[in-house]
């Protein structure tokens, strides 16, 4: 399951299925270095989204 405050470079790298969802919610810049240390939540509030509108994106793109 993800959470909040996992970091965007685990999630990708545990979860290589939500790269799609985080683009689609509005989330381009996977490949900039600093997003790959930044938490979930923390990213969101960056790009001006929903991090639970994300999180219920990323999980249910996981099966969880």
């Amino acid at each position: 399951m993800i959470t909040k405050d996992m970091l965007i470079g685990d999630i990708i790298k545990e979860y290589p299925t939500t790269v799609n969802t985080l683009i689609a919610c509005g989330m381009q810049c996977l490949g900039c270095p600093s997003s790959q240390m930044e938490s979930l939540e923390n990213a969101c509030f960056v790009h001006g989204l929903n991090p639970d509108a994300v999180l219920l994106a990323l999980n249910n793109t996981i099966g969880e």
